[in-house]
């Protein structure tokens, strides 16, 4: 018997709260946020919303405070929190790809290797992630909890940071250059895994799951149609980046086809052109909202 017919789900307070709004909205979901409220409100009158930090996250989905939630890899990591991840959502504050967590000193410093910082001091947000790094290369140092700005610490606060970057801007602009890769990491939709035991949640958040990539597999991509004459359709296939083998329909007329695909919407601008030299006709594009493999 199911626990109950509302989701308790967390949405990320910070820097992937804009982005994880944005794409529950792609998937259907209008989350709207009060400044004066840790509760979004959802149209899902199953779902009710709370705005967690994302380092946290974890932590209250594990204790069963939150069903589920969404928050970084590394965060679960960090936590050593004992949860379920549902699936990887692969989107972030600025980019598409993953964030890493980089180990930092300023550009005059000797320091080459983690080796050398047997001793040191190094300033972090990630005591855990970082303390367990240095335990695999077999270095002791001094690891220190960073509230904040945590690139200025360096020198005299810090020999050296671990610090978490997606372009790198920050760190150049406060004169420091990358040591090592700690980790790199993703978001994750993760769950309780006493609510995933739940046959009603379990259902309500894979059905989440299955909406929000549909979203994020469908970035970046158009959907084209054309008609093609059948003695130029094999020249037309070739020159097709397809995700999968493209539809090809019969028309009234026995000689023509009409052929479906999905490609990168940044190769549309040269394929185009080249699909009406070989002879295709009536060449449409239209936007991809979702895409379920």
């Amino acid at each position: 018997m199911s626990e109950g017919t509302t989701l308790k789900l967390g949405i990320p307070a910070g820097s992937l709260q804009q982005a994880t709004a944005e794409l529950f909205e792609k998937a259907g979901y209008n989350i709207k946020f009060s400044s004066r409220s840790y509760y979004p409100s959802i149209d899902d009158a199953e779902i009710e919303c709370l705005l967690i930090r994302a380092q946290e996250m974890a932590r209250y989905v594990e204790q069963g405070v939150l069903d589920a939630g969404i928050t970084g890899h590394d965060w679960v990591l960090e936590t050593d929190a004992d949860v379920v991840e549902i699936c990887e959502l692969v989107f972030s504050k600025v980019s598409r790809g993953p964030v890493r967590w980089v180990l930092c000193v300023p550009n005059d410093s000797p320091v080459r290797s983690v080796k050398d910082l047997q001793g040191k001091r190094i300033a972090t947000e990630a005591v855990g992630l970082t303390t367990r790094y240095l335990a695999l290369h077999g270095v002791e140092a001094k690891v220190e909890f960073s509230w904040g700005a945590t690139e200025v610490k360096p020198p005299k606060l810090a020999d050296a940071i671990v610090e978490v970057t997606e372009t790198g801007s920050s760190l150049r602009a406060n004169d420091l250059r990358i040591v090592d890769e700690v980790l790199q990491s993703t978001t994750r939709f993760i769950a309780n895994r006493q609510a995933w035991q739940d046959e009603w949640k379990r259902r309500k958040l894979d059905n989440i799951s299955l909406m929000l990539q549909a979203c994020l597999n469908a970035e970046g991509k158009v959907g084209l149609m054309m008609n093609v004459a059948r003695k130029d359709l094999d020249a037309v296939l070739d020159l097709l980046p397809a995700l999968q083998k493209p539809t090809i329909s019969a028309l009234s007329d026995p000689n023509w086809v009409d052929v479906i695909t999905i490609v990168e919407e940044s190769v549309v601008r040269n394929i185009i052109p080249e699909l009406k030299n070989i002879g295709a006709t009536g060449i449409v594009e239209y936007p991809i909202n979702k895409l379920i493999d």
